[in-house]
């Protein structure tokens, strides 16, 4: 009706139409309404936000998560390369705020992963490794009941674990439970046949003299060593074969 001049003016207008006159007022200047319009805190164009999420997702995959404070730069290095008047960048919480919009995505703290284990795990090289095995089974005709996978792996004695636990009331916030001095290395050596059985484990303490009092209630099958270090060693291993091993599987035969 204001175009057409049928209306003379925009306080007219929005008295007809029972609309506030600042409202109709920013339309006629070409605002576009909050509802439909992207958010100031948005700054990235939808394509520019399906492309940083492709990234984070391809560097994810290959074990480079990055940190928001890359995201950030990245984010930033795209405004840049609008060549706009004053460069514009993003703010702190903008990253967050990034995150939330897109499912896909997570903010979670990351660990330490070796590269050398990271690379065993590689789909291609241990598809190679099971078809060498698979192979030489078929080569030599060899039965699951004479394939075994053995390791060894070790662990400290006496670290504290997060647990529930009955305070006083007046203590606020998670108890603090004091870790005792004593953590000594033990190792456990397992193994498992292919079958789906399992032979007793074998479990090296740190000593020089076994007292068997001091392992009272473990299964008679299991069998204990010590080691200066909680180690295992050549003697240890070879103690192992002849008293352990050779035993739980020739009765199997």
């Amino acid at each position: 009706a204001l175009k057409n001049q049928e209306i003379a003016s925009t306080r007219e207008a929005a008295r007809r139409f029972n609309v506030p006159n600042s409202t109709l007022s920013t339309r006629l200047k070409g605002v576009q309404n909050r509802a439909i319009s992207r958010a100031n805190s948005h700054k990235l164009t939808d394509i520019e936000e399906e492309s940083l999420q492709k990234w984070i997702i391809s560097l994810d995959t290959r074990g480079a998560a990055p940190r928001p404070s890359t995201v950030r730069e990245t984010a930033n290095l795209l405004l840049a390369a609008r060549g706009s008047i004053p460069v514009q960048i993003v703010g702190e919480k903008w990253v967050y705020n990034f995150v939330k919009r897109h499912p896909d995505l997570l903010t979670r703290f990351s660990k330490r992963y070796n590269y050398e284990r990271a690379k065993c795990e590689d789909p291609k090289v241990i598809r190679e490794w099971f078809s060498l095995v698979q192979k030489t089974i078929l080569s030599y005709g060899i039965d699951s009941d004479d394939i075994y996978n053995f390791d060894e792996t070790g662990f400290a004695m006496g670290l504290i674990a997060t647990a529930k636990v009955i305070t006083r009331r007046e203590f606020y916030g998670r108890r603090a439970l004091l870790q005792p001095g004593n953590r000594e290395w033990v190792t456990a050596i397992e193994c498992i046949n292919a079958s789906g059985w399992a032979l007793p484990p074998c479990v090296i303490f740190k000593g020089k003299v076994f007292v068997e009092s001091w392992f009272d209630g473990l299964p008679k099958d299991w069998r204990l060593e010590v080691s200066p270090n909680g180690w295992t060693s050549d003697k240890i291993g070879l103690r192992w074969l002849e008293k352990l091993f050779i035993p739980s599987t020739s009765s199997r035969i």
